[in-house]
């Protein structure tokens, strides 16, 4: 099988980023249909509008109605047909971005991705998760590329809540494990091969840019102030992370998270929050080095990641059991990414792994 690995064609990062959208944006197109919701149309709007006509491109800007639905990519691609703009750009977060990315690909034309959170890895991504116009999970749209162009204006992303940021820290911190388990599996990754000496150093590179910077960058972002930490921490949960799963794979972390979100108590927790959990759970499972559960347990308790059941919602009583064999369960469905550990999986195994990592997070807990 072909080694494959894959990123968007360019990522631009720093304080005050946004400022030069016009300079970059410049180079695909000479106009750009702009969608953000109110709340960060009001945050950016402006800035991307003088930058927009410093370099003499047209943007027009539309409200994105909050939901990355056919009828709303339909509704906006319109808007893109009938203003002849030649490109997009997407402001906000996951699913104004899923939204941009599935307009351009449908009219074929530039995409220009401006994440305001750095919560994941998705706005690097190949594709898009799309949903009902009620909100209900519908489909994957997946595409032969990835975004044209990426920008993480860090002063918008360290004003937004710390809690969002640290969840990006939870994501990126399976990346490197998953990884591992994929390239001793020969796993098939999301780019479509194996993976490559080069995603597997950025993987490994996120999980220690995680260990070194993570705790000061999210003491920064809770006063709102991008450091040098924070500018690492937003390449790690984004770059890094992003390359990471998409070239050297997904394994049990995030088919244990997709697990956990049959729970409905899970339901007010964050992607990377239980995707935290899910990363312990796979060292478990894999019976991985103490020191190395430790490492992951001390950094998750550090920037306040979940390392317990409990702390992700999931309580003690006396369902505990059922409801942790049907969350392994659905962690074993047929396709789920569990199935790209390097020896077979079973949820017996998973129930046990589940289990497992909430005793060694309680224990963890106990003994601070």
């Amino acid at each position: 099988m072909l080694q494959v690995i894959q990123s968007p064609s360019k990522y631009i990062q720093g304080p005050n980023a946004l400022k030069e959208i016009g300079k970059y944006g410049q180079l695909l197109a000479k106009s750009y249909l702009v969608i953000a919701d109110d709340v960060v149309m009001k945050i950016t709007g402006a800035v991307i509008e003088d930058s927009l006509k410093q370099a003499n491109i047209q943007g027009h800007f539309e409200r994105f109605g909050g939901e990355c639905s056919k009828k709303e990519i339909q509704r906006l691609g319109d808007v893109l047909k009938s203003n002849h703009c030649q490109g997009v750009i997407g402001v906000g977060g996951g699913k104004a971005l899923d939204t941009a990315k599935a307009i351009a690909y449908y009219n074929k034309v530039p995409v220009l991705i401006v994440p305001t959170i750095a919560s994941n890895d998705a706005p690097t991504s190949a594709l898009s998760v799309i949903y009902t116009e009620q909100g209900a999970f519908e489909e994957y749209l997946m595409y032969p590329t990835n975004p044209d162009m990426v920008f993480m204006d860090t002063v918008i992303i360290a004003k937004a809540p710390v809690r969002l940021f640290v969840a990006g820290m939870g994501d990126a911190l399976s990346t490197y494990f998953e990884g591992r388990a994929c390239l001793e599996a020969r796993a098939t990754t999301m780019a479509g091969g194996q993976s490559t000496l080069a995603a597997m150093h950025l993987a490994r590179l996120c999980y220690e840019t995680l260990l070194e910077e993570g705790y000061k960058a999210k003491l920064a972002v809770e006063i709102g102030v991008a450091t040098p930490a924070v500018d690492r921490i937003v390449e790690a949960n984004t770059y890094l992370s992003g390359i990471g799963f998409e070239s050297s794979g997904l394994a049990g972390a995030h088919a244990i998270h997709n697990g956990f979100t049959i729970l409905e108590e899970c339901h007010h927790m964050y992607h990377g929050e239980k995707v935290a959990f899910g990363t312990l759970s796979q060292l478990v499972l894999e019976n991985a080095a103490t020191e190395e559960i430790e490492t992951v347990l001390g950094f998750c308790e550090q920037v306040g990641l979940p390392i317990t059941l409990a702390q992700i919602g999931v309580q003690d009583d006396d369902r505990l059991q059922e409801k942790i064999m049907a969350v392994a369960k659905a962690s074993c469905a047929e396709g789920e990414t569990i199935h790209n550990m390097p020896f077979k999986v079973t949820p017996d195994k998973v129930y046990a792994a589940i289990l497992t990592a909430n005793q060694l997070g309680k224990a963890w807990l106990e003994q601070k």
